[in-house]
């Protein structure tokens, strides 16, 4: 969701954190890493399967139950209190509990210390091997309801985490089904109606309390909500009443953890419906086998990103985490029950997996669904008893395709004795040349990729902020109609402000606009006073695509904090893309093309922020730098980004000393990093094979019938990609995409650097790009030449010029100056059209403008330029180079071609 997060404490202070849980490790995991990072765990919650038998006619499904811990044991094997099995009765009949199974008098315990699950159809079973198995869907409690959402394998043993932790547990019955299959989400889609909320019990009552408002130790507390049913009802849903139960019990409750490592269908839908109920979505393993591994003891350097990597962190704390279900060529029945969390564990199913050749990237940690886990023990800070299993209480169930699983008819809790806190290992805390002829150049007036600009019309410099802003979304909301477009044809934004302060008014106001998944990328800074010769305090400059497909826009917006990159902190995402293809000016040539080919992604300014706190690191610029050019990174290579087209570094003025020496060291040193991350490249994550592992190797998987239906892995993504350059083999520093850094007033959260890549390229084929540059002049001229396959080109043309001491002293040479500029680069284009034909006109992306130049422009030059989707300015205290020279501006032009369209493979490749 769009809407911009509120949370009720600052930034940086321990949260009141609500717990998913669904007795898998990555669950439990997440929830210590929050406790990790200062946040207090309030609540447990859960979703499991409506319980199918004896469910009365015109009932309510959605039943919310709450397990409230017993008190803390003296003993070392503790009792448990009944109630905890209680969601586990038919909803809407009367709170039986299940009665104990009876034991063989060799087996007799005390039963104040053992809790068994009733199911009849496992007890009429002979004992011995045959009668632990069972055939899946015999019973209708021996069915997994293979959620694409929720994990509930396993769901007998849930209610006994309450005890377990010493957390309250809160359960709810899943409603619905996957309504909704993409991998975005919005509750908006599906026109579900809000369940009623629990807030509107009486005042003396309130869920979990007795009467009088004291909670009773021995109470099963149920509260009913009624939730929509029907087809339309989509899974993820079910956690509103879920949800608002504990928010009512914890008032105090301002965030919600999950496990998601690489599902953005998961991710999606908790960040939906966190951010509907204004809760702060955690999603500390976030992109965790990408993450840069702990450096070794006798060496510096990190290991290689693995994604065993997890596992080994969650074995350090002490997570006892067993499979309970199967689903995987390279896994079968014989691997049940394993501790995923152990060296043995990991290397048994590792192997297995490698045999078969299921090492893709989240494989051996179980995101493809090869098993799901149950987590029976962890740190003492988290489990002060254990759940213990005997194996007479483990049913077989195979479900037939491959796939097979453990259902439970009992289990017990144990004591541990109490032990110093445990912080998790790991992820914390780590910062770490020929000329092509492209046909004839795309006129503006059949553009689809346009600029627009806005500021605030009929108000004054008395009207407040929230006026301005209020008229500026109202234009932007007017023209989208006119154009007859949604703001989701909206793919990148820029946002100029006077002062910084007013930024959450302004970030509030402008979310209104969006109510899709994945809003617009966007880059906001202050420019203070440089902003209009007028009273103006916003400008806004779009990018819009004017017939762009839905699904040819594809979008990441990761409102999660995690250690992977910053969580969104208003109402942006973290990179939108698009097809080059859908620039033709004739739909016909994205029709034919079948799939996405090459792809430019604008990507969101990057602030140094510590993904894991969203607070500013402590240290100097180099650290900021060298942060947010890692957040840069991360974010491109999860959208498959290879390429950068250019870049600017943005410095706040504070950090500019008397003179223009600190600045221009500042400005070499951004370039140093950013050509330093070009030369070594960064691969997007996986490991390589080991080539004396045993099973088939890559010509059995090619050529071996008998292997031949066997996965392999893919190969790892890399940035910069040298092999999509023509003449990429030589790296020569020439062809490093350039980069710039811009003086302005002030960044948002008062950071010392933000990053800015004008264009990722993403899905090039080999040899596809052309990188062209002029300089050692007065001016410099940079040149990318993208070429689609389709006959559609994609051109950005960059053209620099140095600062002078007699440069545009009056508006009229200041505006000439800018006419030769122009002219430079509609040359430079018209070398790369068809023969005779003339570039004409260049379309501007951007202007950045020197302060004292662009105070000798008429005042209305920025604003009447840019009304026709013209030229944007960003109005700049400096401007510099890489080599540390003052620039008098800074223009990024992008052009669109269109040739003779190339023979492609009709397949997609998506």
């Amino acid at each position: 969701m769009a809407a911009a997060l509120a949370p009720s404490r600052a930034q940086g202070e321990g949260l009141s954190v609500i717990a998913l849980v669904s007795g898998g490790k990555d669950s439990f995991f997440s929830l210590l890493h929050c406790r990790a990072n200062g946040h207090r765990v309030v609540a447990l919650a859960n979703l499991h399967p409506a319980v199918l038998p004896s469910k009365p006619s015109g009932s309510s499904s959605a039943v919310v139950t709450i397990a409230i811990p017993a008190p803390a044991p003296s003993t070392t094997s503790a009792a448990v209190s009944p109630l905890v099995l209680a969601s586990d009765v038919a909803i809407g009949s009367s709170s039986q509990l299940p009665q104990p199974r009876a034991r063989a008098p060799a087996q007799a315990k005390d039963e104040n210390k053992d809790v068994r699950f009733q199911n009849s159809a496992l007890d009429s079973r002979p004992s011995g091997a045959t009668g632990n198995e069972v055939a899946g869907g015999e019973n209708e409690d021996e069915q997994d309801l293979n959620s694409f959402m929720y994990q509930t394998v396993g769901h007998q043993v849930i209610p006994l985490y309450a005890d377990a932790t010493g957390i309250p547990l809160y359960r709810q019955a899943i409603t619905g089904s996957a309504a909704h299959h993409g991998k975005d989400y919005s509750h908006n889609v599906h026109s579900l109606a809000t369940p009623k909320s629990c807030a509107s019990r009486s005042e003396g009552s309130r869920p979990g309390t007795g009467a009088g408002g004291r909670r009773k130790e021995s109470e099963d507390v149920v509260v009913s909500e009624n939730a929509q049913e029907g087809a339309d009802t989509d899974e993820t849903e079910s956690m509103i009443p879920l949800l608002r139960a504990i928010k009512a019990a914890h008032p105090e409750a301002n965030a919600i953890c999950a496990g998601a490592i690489l599902s953005t269908y998961q991710r999606t839908r908790v960040e939906s419906v966190a951010t509907r109920l204004g809760l702060v979505p955690l999603a500390y393993l976030w992109k965790f086998p990408i993450l840069p591994a702990p450096k070794s003891p006798s060496t510096s350097i990190p290991a290689a990103p693995s994604d065993a990597q997890l596992l080994d962190d969650m074995a350090a704390v002490g997570l006892e985490a067993r499979l309970i279900k199967v689903a995987s060529g390279g896994l079968d029945d014989s691997f049940l029950w394993t501790n995923i969390a152990s060296v043995s564990g990991r290397d048994k199913v590792m192997r297995a997996m490698r045999r078969f050749g299921a090492a893709e990237t989240g494989a051996v940690i179980g995101e493809g669904g090869e098993f799901e886990t149950l987590v029976l023990d962890g740190p003492p800070s988290l489990f002060r008893k254990r759940i213990v299993v005997e194996e007479e209480d483990r049913r077989l169930v195979r479900e037939g395709g491959g796939s097979s699983w453990l259902s439970f008819c009992g289990a017990r809790l144990e004591a541990k004795e109490k032990a110093v806190d445990d912080q998790p290992s790991g992820q914390q805390g780590r910062i770490e040349n020929d000329i092509p002829r492209l046909g004839r150049l795309q006129e503006n007036t059949c553009a689809k990729l346009q600029q627009w600009y806005f500021m605030g019309e009929g108000v004054n410099q008395y009207d407040s902020i929230e006026t301005e802003t209020t008229s500026v979304v109202e234009q932007i909301r007017q023209r989208l109609r006119l154009a007859k477009l949604q703001p989701t044809a909206i793919i990148s934004t820029t946002i100029l402000l006077r002062h910084m302060p007013d930024f959450p008014i302004i970030n509030t106001i402008y979310g209104s606009l969006f109510d899709a998944p994945n809003p617009p990328s966007r880059v906001t800074v202050s420019c203070g006073s440089l902003l209009s010769h007028g009273h103006k305090n916003i400008a806004v400059y779009l990018t819009v695509h004017t017939a762009l497909p839905a699904n040819h826009r594809q979008g990441l917006h990761v409102q999660s904090r995690s250690y992977w990159a910053p969580a969104n902190i208003g109402p942006y995402s973290q990179a939108i893309a698009i097809p080059v293809a859908s620039l033709a000016s004739s739909s016909k040539v994205t029709n034919r093309q079948g799939g996405w080919g090459p792809k430019l992604v604008s990507i969101a300014g990057q602030i140094p922020l510590v993904p894991g706190t969203m607070t500013l690191p402590e240290g100097g610029l180099e650290l900021q730098l060298t942060l947010s050019l890692q957040h840069l990174w991360r974010i491109g290579l999860e959208m498959g980004v290879q390429w950068w087209s250019s870049a600017v570094v943005y410095f706040p003025s504070r950090a500019r000393d008397d003179n223009d020496e600190s600045l221009k060291r500042r400005a070499m040193l951004a370039a140093r990093s950013w050509e330093e991350g070009h030369v070594w490249g960064i691969k997007g994550g996986g490991e390589s094979d080991d080539e004396d592992e045993v099973g088939p190797d890559l010509w059995d998987r090619k050529f071996n019938p008998e292997f031949m239906s066997v996965g392999t892995q893919s190969d790892a993504a890399l940035l910069p990609d040298w092999d999509i350059v023509v003449g990429g083999e030589s790296k020569s520093k020439d062809s490093v995409p350039p980069v710039f850094v811009a003086e302005v007033a002030e960044l948002p959260r008062a950071a010392g650097a933000e990053w800015h890549a004008h264009a990722g390229v993403a899905n090039a084929a080999a040899a596809s790009m052309t990188v062209w540059y002029q300089g050692g002049g007065e001016q410099e001229l940079h040149q990318i030449v993208l070429k689609s396959g389709t006959g559609i080109s994609f051109v950005q043309t960059i053209v620099a010029e140095t600062l002078s001491a007699s440069s545009r002293e009056t508006a009229k040479e200041a505006v000439a100056a800018f006419a030769g500029l122009d002219s430079l680069a509609s040359a430079s284009l018209t070398r790369l059209s068809e023969e005779g034909c003339l570039a004409k006109e260049v379309t501007v992306a951007t202007r950045y403008i020197d302060a004292g130049i662009y105070s000798a422009l008429s005042a209305d030059y920025g604003e009447n330029r840019g009304a026709q989707g013209v030229s944007p300015v960003v109005p700049c205290a400096a401007l510099w180079n890489k080599e540390g020279r003052r620039m008098a501006s800074v223009t990024v032009y992008q052009s669109v071609f269109e040739g003779e369209v190339e023979d492609v493979d009709e397949t997609s490749d998506e």
